[in-house]
């Protein structure tokens, strides 16, 4: 068991790729949307986790 949470371990810390907190309040993804010009409503907010989400490309190799 150690050895495979050792390796869980070492993927998630591999060089290039990183951890994505998508847990945002609605008052932190509304300052990010604000900084875009973008209205924070419910839609524009499952828009724009569903968008991250659907990147498989980028999700594979910059996300642990």
């Amino acid at each position: 068991m150690s050895e495979r949470l050792e390796d869980i371990a070492a993927a998630i810390v591999a060089d290039g790729k990183g951890l994505l907190a998508a847990d945002e309040s609605s008052g932190t993804i509304k300052k990010r949307f604000d900084v875009i010009g973008v209205e924070s409503t419910a839609d524009s907010r499952r828009d724009y986790r569903e968008m991250m989400f659907r990147t498989r490309e980028a999700m594979t190799r910059y996300i642990s």
